[in-house]
């Protein structure tokens, strides 16, 4: 016990310090703890080391997926969510039965259900890329079409994987549509589960209250979402995911300031040490995995020109896929689509006409009134939509970095260690999974700036989101002004502010001087909070309108950071 506490020590050592060092070198953080891995695992007095794939799989992967769910741009995702789906479920299904023909000339003994099986568990990409594309700064649209493929290409490997796996079992065929009707099954499951589950923690963590209560509660969300998932029959890591989204959407309504500041805080702790954690095993496993082999195999040769067959297959498959989907972007954003709303709203202004004649009866003009509303809220999001599609075009340049940055993880290398034990060849197998996740992190992940570099990929006019933080910034000044003017603003215990403070505030509040310890200033401070809450009460509804999720999550950060300065200052004038 004392070895493993040691043992646990060291390593979180271990990933603090590389994750120091990565920027000073710039080295990627995971790539530096898959090196100090594989350096350590080669030292003679370091046994070899064996971990049980399920601690991955259930213990580490909900948790890390969740976690980049909660910060998962939506409104993004939402938009391109045909691209993210292609990327994760088509992509992986093709690359999975290509890789699957080829394993079953290479090793005829393995057959056709698990050499696809084999292909499902070399399929699914791993979130290390997007931190490295993120550290160059390219396109957010490239950045979340990656993380969004990460979070649940998963999911779709590993229902391929676990159907091909029953199949050889039970000695039969899975048809198509028997696979394709398990698949939508497990995802719509894991939808409604992992939806309920985000749902009614919020609400459960609001009434807690408490931030470190409400943080240790939090913890607990991606395993809620996942065990009964998978008792279910569907896919835990979808749930996980879905739990993350609505958790993310959701907490800036039924969130404290200090709890989405808590949260945040833990939460970037927990994704550090597990996914670093899960880099290093990758590195310390080589020994049991090669020593396998060189009992079974007579040494890693075959391995070796396996593993880089079959990740020279994966990129090719992955390039062809990639090419039709820029191609397929490249007419969403065309003047065509543009026309055809502009033309959609003549309409509708003609609608409004019709709809305020004074001869329709009551109760029809009051429902084309709320038909208008709704209708024009979808065209100015679908405006919204061309824009982002307008002002960040994926060409073939992003194209050639989506294709560069699939690189395989530790999905890849848990996902292989869960092959029956009666599979043919199961430590050939392993390394060639180990070496392909091993490979295509160095190779790619060292080169990807480079490449990024050679594309010479021209940075993105940030005028968008430039006018986009002005329209959040009018639309909250305005609610606050209304909200002043309606004389609606009111203390925590329903008291009315003075008439006169009321009066005299500014654009969001007014505020005495801070030499001014009287009672005013503290009304004027606690007016200001009453004004934080309406303007974040407005910035909720404004999350409807098509703004992008980093401008209204800056504003929302900046009202927090308000919010917690002012409690502050009123605590310590108490």
């Amino acid at each position: 016990m004392d070895t493993v506490i040691v043992l646990a020590i060291l390593g979180v050592l271990v990933i603090a310090t590389a994750t120091a060092l990565a920027p000073r070198v710039n080295i990627a953080g995971p790539l530096m703890l898959v090196i100090v891995g594989l350096g350590v695992s080669l030292l003679p007095f370091v046994p070899a080391v064996e971990v049980d794939p399920e601690i991955i799989l259930i213990g580490i992967l909900p948790p890390l997926l969740y976690s980049s769910a909660v910060s998962l741009p939506a409104i993004e995702f939402r938009r391109d969510i045909g691209p993210i789906a292609g990327l994760s479920v088509v992509l992986v299904v093709i690359t999975s039965l290509v890789l699957g023909l080829f394993f079953t000339w290479v090793i005829p003994e393995l057959g056709l259900l698990s050499a696809i099986a084999l292909g499902a568990i070399l399929s699914p990409t791993d979130a290390v890329a997007t931190s490295i594309v993120k550290r160059l700064g390219l396109s957010p649209r490239v950045v979340t079409m990656l993380d969004g493929e990460s979070l649940l290409n998963d999911a779709t490997s590993l229902v391929l994987l676990r159907t091909a796996i029953a199949a050889v079992a039970t000695g039969g065929a899975v048809a198509v549509g028997e696979f394709a009707g398990a698949f939508l099954a497990g995802v719509v499951v894991a939808l409604l589960v992992g939806a309920l589950v985000g749902w009614a923690t919020l609400r459960f963590r609001a009434w807690v209250g408490n931030p470190a209560a409400n943080t240790a509660v939090g913890f607990a969300v991606p395993f809620v979402a996942y065990l009964p998932t998978e008792q279910l029959g569907g896919s835990g890591l979808v749930a996980a995911v879905v739990a993350g989204i609505v958790t993310g959407q959701g907490s800036a309504r039924w969130l404290t300031a200090d709890q989405r500041l808590s949260d945040t805080v833990n939460w970037r702790t927990i994704e550090l040490v597990l996914e670093g954690a899960v880099f290093l095993i990758m590195g310390l496993e080589l020994k049991d995995i090669w020593q396998q082999n060189m009992a079974e195999h007579d040494g890693p040769v075959r391995a070796v020109w396996l593993a880089l067959a079959a990740l020279a297959i994966v990129l090719v498959v992955r390039a062809g896929y990639v090419s039709l989907l820029v191609l397929l972007q490249g007419r969403v954003a065309r003047g065509a689509q543009r026309r055809r709303l502009d033309q959609f709203g003549a309409r509708l202004d003609e609608f409004g006409g019709r709809a305020r004649d004074p001869e329709e009866p009551p109760h029809r003009r009051r429902f084309a009134e709320r038909r208008l509303r709704a209708l024009r809220a979808r065209l100015r999001r679908a405006m919204a939509d061309m824009d982002y599609y307008q002002a960040s075009p994926i060409g073939w340049k992003h194209g050639g970095i989506i294709v560069w940055a699939g690189m395989r993880g530790v999905v890849t290398l848990a996902a292989a260690q869960t092959l029956p034990l009666d599979t043919p060849s199961r430590e050939l197998l392993i390394l060639t999974a180990f070496l392909v996740a091993v490979i295509s992190l160095l190779a790619q992940g060292f080169t990807l700036p480079v490449f990024a570099r050679m594309l010479r990929i021209p940075p993105e006019d940030d005028e968008l989101t430039r006018d986009e933080q002005q329209r959040i910034d009018n639309a909250l000044r305005a609610a606050a002004t209304a909200a002043l003017k309606a004389g609606t603003v009111r203390r925590q215990d329903g008291s009315a502010f003075p008439e006169e403070l009321v009066a005299n505030a500014g654009r969001r509040y007014a505020e005495p001087p801070d030499d001014d310890a009287t009672e005013a200033r503290r009304d004027a401070m606690e007016l200001r909070l009453a004004l934080i809450g309406t303007m974040r009460a407005r910035l909720a509804t404004l999350s409807r309108s098509g703004l992008s999720s980093s401008a209204l999550r800056h504003a929302l950060a900046e009202l927090d950071a308000d919010e917690l300065n002012l409690r502050l200052r009123l605590d310590d004038s108490a």
